[in-house]
């Protein structure tokens, strides 16, 4: 039985995630490193701090990480130097082949790895958000978020699967965006803006309405997406389909990382001079 879930590290997601396994199990996190932000998510998602990652781990049967694509396998290295045994679960956004290295490096230290994706934004709300597991322990850490607003769901398939989900997913709601900035960033280029509104306003008009919406959603996550597209870019050549289109939406993101969580996203118009100056 899962008594204490151990989270590395309570980003905004992160946070969520900690909170709602607490209405089953103490939750634990490590401050040591972290930032003054880390430390007041922690705080308001009802974290206990241990202060260092060999506490934690000496306390946790779940160690739960969600991290930066960019940083998921360093973190599974130093859970896996300090011997963990208990359950590992992953929900980072990284692809199925660096999701099954990774389970190689904790399954070498004695860990039980458990292969998760998240779909949705934070879970402070019921109905928003999945996060989705494989392998052979994946019920018993879904069992964790039972009667939260975290829905934790079990895939058929093996370790690879849930990730496998996520890149599919991800690859057209986070991809989407860039495209989309992209092309108003052609259209300004060649002056002919206007009259691309005026093309997405014909039939029922949903991309008229909505794509500045689309754009200011992503733009301050630009910074945490450019990872994400790497991984999908991957994904999709590991399939042996062309991952052309998601390295293209990394490098847009890019373009775009001094926008990091701004708050209001900047307009439409700002973004799309900043494509075309870079």
């Amino acid at each position: 039985m899962i008594e204490t879930v151990g989270l590395l590290h309570p980003g905004a997601m992160g946070a969520s995630v900690g909170a709602a396994a607490g209405g089953r199990a103490r939750v634990v996190w490590a401050s040591a490193g972290r930032s003054a932000d880390t430390r007041a998510r922690a705080v308001s998602a009802g974290l206990e701090d241990v202060e260092t990652l060999e506490r934690l781990l000496a306390v946790a049967d779940l160690v739960v990480v969600v991290c930066p694509p960019h940083a998921a396998e360093d973190v599974a290295q130093a859970v896996a130097a300090v011997g963990f045994r208990g359950i590992y679960l992953d929900a980072n956004a990284v692809s199925p082949a660096r999701t099954r290295r990774i389970a190689a490096v904790v399954g070498g230290a004695g860990a039980a790895f458990v292969d998760g994706g998240i779909i949705g934004g934070p879970a402070w709300r019921g109905g928003t958000t999945r996060l989705y597991l494989a392998g052979e322990r994946a019920a018993e850490a879904a069992a964790c978020f039972e009667g939260s607003p975290l829905d934790a769901l079990v895939l058929d398939g093996g370790i690879g699967a849930a990730s496998a989900l996520k890149m599919a997913y991800a690859a057209y709601s986070k991809g989407s965006a860039a495209l989309i900035a992209a092309i108003l960033a052609l259209a300004e280029h060649e002056g002919v803006r206007p009259a691309l509104l005026a093309e997405w306003g014909r039939g029922d008009g949903r991309l008229a309405r909505e794509y500045e919406r689309t754009i200011a959603a992503a733009v301050p996550k630009a910074w945490r997406y450019v990872g994400e597209m790497d991984e999908i870019a991957a994904t999709f050549a590991a399939a042996g389909l062309p991952s052309g289109f998601h390295e293209a939406a990394s490098a847009l993101y890019q373009r775009l990382d001094s926008y990091r969580d701004a708050d209001p996203p900047p307009p439409t118009d700002e973004v799309t001079a900043r494509l075309l100056r870079a």
